[in-house]
């Protein structure tokens, strides 16, 4: 007699409803000590007051549910463990220095795996992660002539070259100013560090241990190519050292950036795996949980034991302790008795969003996965397909709310890219995990487990890009609680009418006509791209980005690609562009060059021309790696070069003296050698004019060279540094400004706008119009805006 396969999902008697006997003492707990963290001691004291006093009523007057004094003592002794935590912070001898912003020396240890703060390139500045945000526990610290041997969680601000490299559990000290937490997390004061760490010790021996098998994991991704070779490392054990820029920004864009974060989903799909394998040996239920329980343990030292991986193994074991004794009703028991030990023991965790959506996540796959899998499977989806879908789709359901309060935005694209993304994600994590567990054996097992992840890293990559890709696809929501709230009555009155069999049918009534409405407005807005365009300023936020028809349909001229790769290669599938004749950077700043990745992905190119200014030279080198990966040459552009296409002649008349040695560092030189380009199209004359700023500007006038031109696209975004005498020079009908909402360049200048606009000039700015397109012929000329500009950078 053959038994059927087991479900890795703890199996849940539909008849009976879910022990909830402790959760109203989880969610009191988690009150009691958020409102302690927020309001301070004294609030601890009298919620301290507040549940002995209900406590004491209940046990006298032998009344009321047991459920009420377990909650009640509960939520007592968590007052007590945060007002005391509370008090520390209060009473801490760093406060007042960190008040004045005094200088500071502190002995510290690593809490956490350094994380960075990345930047997005402008000008001559690289998009780069230059500092890392470091959680630390202080042992020591001293101000001036004052010491003191004293704890508390700190929060040091370093540079990334140096700091990056600490692993959780090394000790260092560190030297900078402090400053006040900006945040009420129990956190004592934040250190802007200076310098190196010294004084390092070495990091404890499973820090070690998990360094080697890391390090071996990178070196077997090495026989996949660089982007699914720098994903398998961070989907596996949260390794994003590898990452290409690319593919961080799709999986971002796209909704799926937590995959590369270990979590509870990690140690799931770990478990799962051992699971699987014990149940087809026929294992006791017993036995499956410890060796599964086991596995855990060992992909939390090679995930690295930091405080977020404990959190993640400890919302995994509530699963593994159900199957352990047999019984799915105990998972949410479990799950509440995890939250209040986590919160006891470390009270910050109920101001971390990651707590709070590893427990919605947790609780979803314990209470809504089960039921809508068995739900799948009666209407005759396969158990494995039934449960691919399910946890995702409850995952992603109870944490949406949270979500959309956090980041003021709700993605449905996130809904389908995750939905697409789940059959490949376990595969992969399994096979990543093995190949790190065999590097210390041999190099070839792990190369080829390595490379058998390669096709489910491919489509992992391939839907990232395509997600990422959709233009509209977030809308804005509510930030904050308030927002968070909102869509949480959203999902429970979803929950709770989905019930039932009438309310289904008119639900999917609803789903389709929001479709029927968002799809052709938001995804495919009416009228765009409109017939005829000539020009089109792409929206990639602070930089640049000017399309240019050829007369050949699907392909165009590109002048300048924006800072990132995702803005410009969405703006040209909204055009339906298939190939790039030509691809012009003006000049090499990283608002210019930095998306040319983005404007190449899955086109053909002919050529990448540059200007005779090759500064700064990070940019040409990433601009001809970039190139080369695409199999494009780099040519060089100078003033009058003439080039023709059907419908499109390039002249290009500045710069006029190019420097022959020019600073990288020195912005305005490198700006005032951008390339000048005079388009002549159906619509009428155009005149690129890149950055250039005064002096270069002022070398044209005095060229002689025919500036007037129908179309302007503003120099430099709208810089304050172009001279009123350019601009009457050029006297244009239409003026495009590609700029950034909320720049903090208050780009464009009002002034010089204004007076556009009072000589009779349209002007279209991308932050607010989105992309603008010049239609028509030169005597009707017209602009034409899509709408749904770029949000402001968060």
């Amino acid at each position: 007699m053959t038994l059927p396969a087991r479900s890795p999902i703890p199996d849940l008697d539909p008849p009976r409803p879910p022990d909830l006997r402790l959760v109203p003492a989880a969610l009191a707990v988690w009150a009691v000590v958020l409102l302690g963290i927020g309001l301070g001691p004294i609030a601890g004291v009298a919620m301290l007051i507040g549940c002995v006093l209900l406590v004491g009523v209940t046990v006298v007057r032998r009344r009321g549910a047991p459920w009420v004094l377990a909650a009640g003592g509960c939520a007592g002794a968590a007052a007590l463990v945060v007002t005391a935590h509370a008090l520390l912070v209060d009473r801490h001898p760093l406060r007042a220095p960190a008040e004045r912003g005094a200088a500071a020396a502190m002995r510290v240890v690593v809490a956490d795996d350094p994380r960075p703060i990345r930047t997005a390139g402008y000008g001559a500045q690289p998009g780069r992660a230059g500092q890392v945000v470091v959680p630390a526990a202080l042992e020591r610290a001293e101000v001036g002539a004052d010491a003191w041997a004293v704890g508390g969680r700190v929060l040091l601000i370093a540079p990334a070259d140096e700091w990056s490299v600490l692993l959780p559990g090394q000790a260092a000290t560190a030297h900078g100013l402090l400053a006040p937490a900006g945040r009420s997390d129990l956190t004592v004061a934040v250190l802007r560090v200076r310098g190196p760490p010294g004084e390092v010790e070495p990091p404890p021996w499973w820090q070690h241990a998990a360094g080697g098998l890391r390090a071996g994991l990178r070196e077997a991704a090495q026989v996949l190519p660089p982007a699914q070779g720098g994903l398998l490392p961070g989907l596996a054990v949260g390794d994003t050292s590898l990452l290409t820029a690319e593919v961080e920004a799709d999986f971002r864009a796209a909704g799926l950036s937590h995959l590369l974060a270990v979590s509870g989903a990690n140690l799931a799909i770990v478990a799962g795996a051992v699971l699987a394998l014990l149940r087809v040996l026929r294992a006791d239920p017993r036995l499956s949980a410890a060796v599964s329980a086991a596995a855990v343990l060992g992909f939390v030292v090679l995930a690295r034991p930091s405080p977020s991986v404990v959190r993640a193994a400890a919302m995994a074991a509530v699963v593994l302790l159900a199957l352990a004794i047999g019984r799915g009703r105990s998972a949410l028991p479990a799950l509440a008795a995890a939250v209040m030990v986590l919160l006891l023991a470390d009270p910050a965790l109920a101001v971390d969003p990651g707590f709070a959506l590893s427990v919605l996540a947790t609780a979803a796959l314990v209470l809504l996965a089960p039921g809508w899998s068995a739900a799948l499977q009666r209407r005759g989806v396969p158990r494995w397909g039934a449960e691919a879908l399910a946890v995702p789709a409850a995952a992603f359901l109870a944490t949406a709310p949270l979500v959309a309060g956090l980041n003021a935005q709700v993605s449905p694209v996130a809904v389908v890219a995750n939905l697409l993304a789940v059959p490949a994600v376990a595969p992969a994590t399994v096979l990543g995990v093995l190949a790190a567990v065999l590097s210390p054996l041999a190099a070839l097992p792990a190369q080829v487990c390595a490379w058998a992840a390669g096709p489910a890293l491919w489509w992992l990559v391939l839907v990232a890009d395509r997600s990422a890709a959709v233009p509209g696809a977030v809308l804005d929501w509510p930030g904050g609680l308030p927002g968070a709230a909102l869509l949480g009555l959203l999902v429970l009155g979803l929950l709770w009418f989905g019930r039932s069999p009438r309310w289904q049918a008119l639900l999917v009534a609803v789903a389709l006509g929001f479709a029927l409405v968002l799809v052709p407005t938001r995804i495919v807005p009416p009228g765009w791209p409109p017939p005829g365009w000539a020009v089109v300023a792409c929206d990639v936020g602070q930089g640049d980005a000017v399309v240019l028809a050829t007369g050949r349909p699907g392909w165009v001229v590109l002048v300048d690609a924006g800072p990132d790769p995702g803005p410009v290669d969405a703006c040209l599938d909204r055009l339906g562009v298939q190939g790039i004749s030509l691809v012009v950077l003006s000049h090499l700043h990283a608002d210019h060059v930095g998306g040319l990745a983005g404007a190449l992905r899955d086109r053909t190119a002919g050529v990448v021309g540059v200007g005779p200014v090759r500064e700064p030279g990070w940019a040409l080198r990433d601009v001809a790696g970039t190139a080369a990966d695409a199999g494009v040459p780099l040519v060089a552009l100078a003033a009058g070069n003439r080039l023709e296409w059907p419908a499109l002649t390039l002249e290009v008349i500045g710069p006029q003296h190019p420097a022959a040695f020019v600073d990288g560092d020195d912005g305005t030189a490198v700006n005032d050698g951008s390339l000048v380009l005079r388009a002549r199209t159906p619509a009428g004359s155009v005149l690129l004019t890149g950055d250039v700023e005064l002096a270069a500007q002022a070398d044209l006038l005095a060229s002689g060279a025919d500036l007037r031109a129908d179309v302007l696209k503003m120099p430099h975004h709208g810089s304050r540094y172009t001279s009123v005498a350019f601009l009457n020079a050029v006297a244009p009908r239409a003026v495009l400004v590609s700029v950034g909402a909320g720049n903090r360049y208050r780009h464009p200048d009002p002034g010089l706008v204004g007076g556009l606009e009072r000589a009779g000039a349209t002007v279209r700015r991308t932050d607010l119009a989105g992309d603008v397109a010049v239609v028509g012929g030169s005597a009707d000329l017209e602009l034409a805006s899509r709408g749904s500009p770029l949000p402001a950078p968060r």
